[in-house]
């Protein structure tokens, strides 16, 4: 989680400060919960299954649809590790550093995260660079923010009126705060350190606190330049990271800018490291020749350090090329990010519910209202930004009028389901591994069945399983996601090139 606050993540925050001080306050709220119930679905499903989420994918989907999901992985990781790079240049710069030297150091520290060829040297390498984060968190008083004002953030509101670029740098914030990145690495972490169902509860505790400390950390962020920079001529007039902490420098003092330029530099790091790391365990899973565990020795997985190797070396090439001046491309990449997550989303929640693969451990219906709610939001969310390219002249009424009918869409779909699931289960023979409380059994009596359901469940191979059915239902479903997809990838690549073209 301490990755989610990267060179994405802390432009996209200071942004959200600076132009519109604490009013969207009200997405980092919500995106708490989406964070959680994201990662904990990928916890379950690495402690229980044993196994990556690339692999689950391919071998519960076949291999057209875990292309799909996996090239879409892959394709926004080889941007992303180069935007960590363009953060820590960054940072780096702010500090006096040449573009040169920034990034020759940024490169020589990613190689000795890895250097020592063990899970536990690079656990504490990364543990060191999260606490190192919180050196930060003292900015939010230097700058004497209001609680009051802060809290009134909560309410949802869009200052300044619908328009596009507002609901761009929304989606921008649910891509940078809830990246499909964090899915792959999570279920592959899990796997890697050998967590099993026995540990599930100590792991979902770990992923609370690191959810906790990523929005902490954007709210510091973003109060630092909502406070710090109000009543200036800063105020307003984002542009990059290094020019709004060279203006905190300037207006507050006490070393804000400074803080800000490590904040990136930090994040950017372990951003960089864990985004290399999941293409590499991602491949190990969809190539299960290739042996892929920060347990074996460079010599043991040549593959899997191989590839990390050139992933850092190309993206430090492709930085000094490219140059540094690129805040809307930062932008634009964590738009892209929210674009692609309904699809990783989608598949997640399919997993979450595969009874073959999870059994008592799969979502129960509690949890499916709860994920289903979360994924149409983000859908929502993401399909805002196509809207308004077409019709720049909607108004914020008719938006929430759009809102209102799709949130009804989605609960008449999701009562649906739910009724055909529940019909279905009354037709079909009692089955001992059901997650779902019989009608008339107290609840202590259930929750007892369920722990000893849970403790007696062992994950059958993945590779003996027999593929879900693919009904013509969900092949139209996912036809259906991919196409949004494919349609919402290129309108926001159009709007990113007039965005650019204006800049």
């Amino acid at each position: 989680m301490g990755g989610g606050n990267d060179a994405g993540g802390v432009q996209v925050y200071l942004q959200l400060g600076q132009d519109y001080g604490m009013k969207l306050l009200w997405c980092l709220v919500l995106l708490f919960p989406i964070l959680f119930f994201c990662q904990e679905m990928v916890v379950r499903l690495g402690a229980v299954s044993g196994v990556g989420h690339g692999k689950l994918i391919y071998s519960r989907f076949g291999k057209l649809w875990g292309t799909f999901s996996v090239g879409d992985l892959f394709i926004i990781n080889a941007v992303t590790i180069v935007v960590e790079f363009i953060g820590v240049e960054q940072g780096l710069n702010f500090f006096g550093l040449s573009n040169g030297w920034a990034v020759l150091a940024a490169a020589i520290l990613l190689f000795a995260v890895m250097a020592g060829g063990t899970y536990r040297y690079w656990e504490r390498f990364l543990i060191f660079l999260v606490i190192a984060n919180f050196v930060t968190f003292p900015m939010a008083l230097f700058v004497h923010g209001n609680a009051g004002t802060s809290f009134a953030g909560v309410v949802p509101s869009l200052p300044g009126g619908l328009n596009a670029t507002l609901l761009l740098v929304i989606v921008a914030v649910v891509g940078t705060t809830v990246e499909p990145w964090q899915m792959f690495f999570q279920q592959s972490n899990v796997v890697d350190k050998r967590i099993t169902q026995r540990w599930l509860n100590y792991e979902r505790l770990d992923t609370g606190i690191g959810v906790i400390i990523e929005v902490i950390g954007a709210l510091v962020l973003m109060a630092a330049a909502a406070f710090g920079l109000a009543h200036t001529s800063a105020f307003g007039n984002f542009n990059d990271i290094n020019t709004t902490a060279a203006a905190l420098q300037h207006y507050v003092g006490h070393g804000v800018g400074d803080l800000v330029a490590l904040a990136v530099i930090d994040g950017s790091l372990i951003g960089a490291n864990l985004t290399a790391m999941t293409t590499t365990y991602t491949l190990g899973d969809v190539y299960p020749k290739m042996r892929h565990s920060l347990h074996d020795k460079p010599r043991q997985a040549p593959w899997f350090y191989g590839l990390y190797a050139v992933l850092i070396g190309v993206s430090a090439v492709v930085t000094l090329a490219w140059g540094n001046d690129l805040g809307v491309v930062i932008n634009g990449v964590e738009a892209l990010n929210g674009i692609l997550l309904p699809s990783a989303l989608i598949f997640l929640i399919l997993l979450a519910n595969d009874k073959p693969l999870l059994g008592p451990w799969a979502n129960s219906a509690a949890h499916n209202w709860v994920v289903g709610v979360i994924a149409w939001i983000v859908t929502t969310f993401s399909l805002a930004p196509l809207v308004t390219t077409f019709y720049p002249n909607v108004t914020l009424t008719q938006c929430l009028y759009a809102f209102i009918v799709c949130a009804v869409i989605g609960v008449v779909f999701m009562a649906a389901l739910l009724w055909y699931r529940s019909k279905r289960q009354q037709n079909s023979e009692p089955d001992p591994t059901e997650n779902r409380r019989p009608k008339g059994m107290p609840r202590a009596e259930w929750r007892e069945v369920l722990r000893q359901r849970r403790s007696a469940w062992v994950t059958p191979a993945v590779d003996t399983l027999g593929r879900p059915a693919m009904s013509m239902a969900r092949r139209i479903g996912l036809l259906t996601l991919r196409g949004y997809i494919v349609f919402a990838v290129v309108i926001m690549v159009i709007k990113l090139v007039q965005v650019t073209t204006a800049h």
